[in-house]
């Protein structure tokens, strides 16, 4: 434990983050980085508890606590204090294959698990995380490990989202030749295209696959596995294949005149194109769902919804509404959820930020659905009607009637989550699916019902964090070592 009264004596400081007036001008990442000295201090508020709770990825009435990876928290916050970055970077790595991607994006389980928490506030691993990995790539650590000795064995990892890139990095670290399929034209799935450019900055996933290629993982873009090739002849070339094909079936709408309305979009498509737009042009070749100056709608609360309201800021909308279904979280934990449980509590997000800075006032409003839907005689959107929703004496949640409202709308973004993964990629390997059209293994396993097929990540295990994907691709990644050598040292 680097300094035994740190938590007592320094306060917890997060790394600075530009305006949001000034930051919606751009799509570069806005938060900045402390000071070295800063950024120990914060290391040394760590308490080393003799249960860290941080690590444990704990399951408390169906929601995680702790993280999911069992990152090695207190060692590396006691390296942060003493200034031995390599060595908080070498025991940050021993769980974590992308902690520059979970330092960005990650919703920090970890530090609502931590003990510091209960009566101040949680030390900041999340920050410590980014600014460990980061320090690792400016200072040289980060140096190419490719594998002294290589098997025979051949794998082909079919997604390049975060548990894809686990399953690839883990294998091929082994000594197995391993094979990524993409079928977008650039690498890394959901980190690429599902999430903007100022909540992860794309060069950070170049970095990340060119050292992958040094390291001898191959990269195959543009291929779409089940439809440019067949599942059969991929099964003939490979020892093994891996799905990481992600939970990418979006949940619809179900209002009057949804159908064949124009300016209706889900979020991953609407994401997709902002992204693909501003990588290729910097939005000049005008292929994006652009959302200047109009009245946008967007259905969903989640973390996705959130993306897709600072996205529309960006481009200069109108306004912008977010609506929710559920009713609003408390802003403070409830007595029926005490810590160490996920805390479920309202959390005013970036774009929500940016909204209230930019129109004065928070984008979402709660309990609410769309009853209809408004168009013009080309059959573009309009306007929508919405409805409030609460429960009844028998517990029902029904909408309330005369509670119905008209809410100018020309752009609709439908961010309500996803329902399992696509279907034609299961029926090219002849997968069995479970009823939440996920791919079927046994508890704890990732073999499908096809020999030498394995899944993990989102197709496995449904909608779910990048931090979990990670963990799935790990795991799944010692199943197929298991299964290829008869033994796994992973």
């Amino acid at each position: 434990m680097g300094k035994a009264t740190g938590f007592l004596e320094y306060n917890r400081h997060e790394t600075p983050v530009r305006d949001p007036l000034e930051r919606i001008q751009d799509f570069d990442e806005f938060h900045g980085m402390l000071s070295e000295e800063d950024r120990k201090e914060q290391g040394a508020r760590c308490m080393n508890c003799g249960v860290p709770f941080c690590q444990s990825g704990m399951m408390l009435h169906g929601m995680a606590t702790g993280c999911p990876l069992h990152n090695l928290i207190p060692e590396w916050n006691d390296e942060v204090y003493h200034g031995n970055m390599w060595h908080a970077l070498s025991r940050l790595l021993k769980t974590n294959n992308f902690p520059e991607f979970t330092g960005r994006v990650c919703p920090a389980l970890c530090e609502v698990a931590c003990l510091c928490g209960v009566n101040n506030s949680p030390v900041t691993i999340k920050d410590s995380e980014l600014a460990i990995i980061e320090a690792g790539f400016a200072k040289g650590y980060m140096q190419p490990q490719i594998p002294e000795m290589r098997t025979d064995k051949k794998v082909a990892v079919v997604g390049s989202g975060p548990s894809g890139l686990a399953c690839a990095d883990m294998l091929n670290k082994r000594g197995h030749h391993v094979t990524v399929y993409e079928k977008h034209d650039r690498v890394g799935g959901l980190l690429m295209y599902g999430i903007p450019n100022m909540k992860l900055d794309k060069r950070i996933i170049d970095r990340r696959i060119n050292l992958m290629k040094e390291e001898g993982v191959r990269f195959i873009t543009n291929v779409n596995v089940g439809k440019d090739i067949p599942s059969d002849v991929l099964q003939e070339q490979f020892d093994a294949v891996i799905l990481c094909c992600g939970a990418e079936r979006p949940r619809d709408i179900q209002a009057e005149g949804r159908e064949n309305t124009k300016g209706i979009y889900f979020a991953v498509d609407f994401l997709t194109q902002n992204t693909k737009s501003y990588l290729d042009s910097n939005f000049k070749d005008g292929k994006f769902i652009n959302a200047k100056d109009k009245n946008v709608v967007i259905v969903g609360g989640g973390d996705t919804g959130n993306d897709c309201v600072g996205t529309v800021i960006r481009h200069g909308c109108k306004s912008v509404v977010q609506l929710e279904l559920m009713p609003k979280a408390p802003d403070t934990r409830s007595d029926d959820n005490p810590w160490p449980e996920y805390p479920k509590i309202c959390k005013v997000d970036y774009g929500q930020e940016e909204a209230i800075a930019v129109f004065g006032k928070d984008p979402r409003r709660y309990s609410t659905t769309i009853n209809r839907v408004f168009y013009n005689e080309d059959k573009m959107i309009t306007s929508i009607e919405t409805i409030r929703m609460a429960f009844d004496k028998q517990h029902r949640y029904l909408p309330v009637p005369g509670t119905e409202e008209i809410i100018d709308c020309d752009l609709l973004i439908i961010a309500a989550g996803f329902t399992g993964c696509d279907q034609y990629i299961a029926k090219a390997f002849q997968l069995e699916l479970s009823p939440r059209n996920t791919v079927k293994t046994e508890d704890g396993k990732y073999a499908t019902n096809i020999p030498g097929v394995f899944t993990a990540g989102d197709m496995r295990r449904g909608q779910s964090l990048v931090v979990w994907a990670i963990e799935e691709g790990r795991a799944c990644a010692k199943e197929v070592d298991d299964f290829l050598d008869g033994y796994s040292n992973m």
